[in-house]
């Protein structure tokens, strides 16, 4: 149990131990209630001094700011009519320097005249030697221009003739003569040379139509026993330019090589006009074995160097033969023939492929000769014109071109002409 004394009447009262925390409990809480209230009133107090401080600040600050504006606006004020001054002073220098300078200018200007009269004569004096430079320069041009069109003419006229010609010719053929003027010139090719390089040669045209069909010519040639060592089936093919219906060289592949068969030709060829924009035909010696056995395309240039690489090859293959015969004869094992073959073999497809890089190599050279003329025609006519430019420039040359964006040149020449009229009206 605790007493508790009451501080008004004196009695004294005995409470256990809840009602004396419940007591307790609410003292306390009275007096945090009044030291709460008391510690934010002086907080109140305290702010409240605080942001007047802070105005009085604020104030001072505008009141320095303001008086820092007046300042700066008065010595900017100042300052604009120093400057304002200033200026005013400069222009009155100025006008003075004009008027000063204004004698000076006449008299520079006199000066001028003079030596612009001095400068005239002298270019009066030039221009008439320009004028009989490019007088004797005109005729010599001329006469470059004259002797050089005459030759490009009768070069043009020569080259039209040939043309006009080829096309006369082809517009009378046939096409059959088409054809055979195909087949006669590689006739013609391979008879220049029979005696000389294929004396036992037999090549004639085919007339044998048993079987269906025929080629167009048969090459065969013969060592100097007797033997056949080489044999060739030939195709002439061409057709006009204004034919509608064009052929391909691969249309007569089946045909050709179902000929060599019935004829019994180791080699098929095909000389050929057509496809002439294809790239792969107009290379050199096309080998179409791909398609058909020992077959190869050609055009016409290359009809004899084809026939003189297959000789060459066959002839070596003779060797070969006479060999294998031996070795029969001799009971030779037959894997050294195949590699003797087979070394053939190598060789020739060795001289094939370097003799077709020279045809190859030919080619170019004359592709590079025809762009070299080409080359020499357009500057034939590039000259032409240079000379027909420097003719036009050369005639449109006058005294006022010459005193063109000068117009004190301008009125002296104005000037002259009044002075011409003046005296031809007298």
């Amino acid at each position: 149990m605790n007493e508790i004394k009451c501080p008004k009447c004196g009695n004294v009262f005995s409470v256990d131990e809840a009602d004396y925390a419940s007591i307790v409990n609410q003292v306390r809480n009275k007096e945090f209630q009044d030291e709460v209230s008391r510690r934010v009133a002086e907080k109140e107090k305290q702010y409240l001094v605080k942001l007047e401080l802070e105005l009085n600040k604020k104030e001072a600050e505008i009141d320095r700011l303001k008086e820092a504006v007046n300042g700066i606006s008065n010595a900017k004020e100042l300052e604009f009519k120093q400057v304002l001054e200033k200026k005013e002073q400069e222009i009155s220098r100025l006008n003075i320097a004009v008027a000063r300078n204004d004698s000076q200018r006449k008299v520079a200007l006199l000066e001028a005249e003079n030596r612009f009269k001095d400068e005239l004569q002298a270019k009066n004096n030039e221009i008439i030697e320009l004028k009989g430079k490019i007088s004797s320069e005109k005729d010599a041009a001329t006469i470059r221009e004259k002797s050089l069109t005459d030759k490009f003419n009768l070069q043009l006229r020569e080259k039209q003739e040939l043309i006009d010609y080829y096309k006369d010719l082809k517009t009378r053929m046939s096409t059959k003569m088409v054809g055979e003027t195909l087949e006669i010139h590689c006739s013609t090719e391979f008879n220049k040379v029979r005696s000389s390089m294929y004396p036992k040669a037999y090549f004639e045209k085919d007339n044998d139509a048993r079987a269906g069909s025929k080629g167009d010519f048969i090459f065969r040639d013969f060592d100097e026993d007797g033997t056949e060592y080489i044999s060739i089936m030939f195709e002439m093919k061409n057709e006009m330019d204004e034919t509608a219906t064009k052929h391909k060289n691969e249309d007569f592949f089946a045909k050709l090589d179902k000929d060599r068969n019935e004829k019994t030709c180791e080699y098929a060829v095909l000389v050929s006009l057509l496809e002439p924009d294809s790239e792969l035909y107009n290379e050199g010696i096309v080998d179409v074995s791909y398609r058909y056995p020992k077959m190869f395309v050609v055009r016409p240039q290359f009809f004899m160097p084809l026939i003189s690489l297959l000789s060459q090859a066959s002839k070596k293959s003779i060797e070969y033969r006479k060999e294998l015969a031996i070795a029969r004869k001799q009971s030779i094992d037959v894997s050294n023939f195949e590699e003797q073959l087979n070394d053939f073999k190598s060789r020739f497809a060795n001289n094939y492929r370097l003799a077709s890089e020279k045809f190859k190599k030919a080619i170019e050279e004359i592709d590079k000769s025809i762009d070299h003329l080409q080359k020499i025609k357009d500057a034939l006519l590039g000259s032409e014109n240079n000379l027909r430019l420097a003719n036009n420039k050369a005639e449109e040359l006058t005294i006022k071109r010459l005193t063109r964006n000068n117009p004190t040149m301008k009125d002296k020449f104005e000037e002259a002409a009044r002075s011409r009229q003046s005296t031809d009206s007298r």
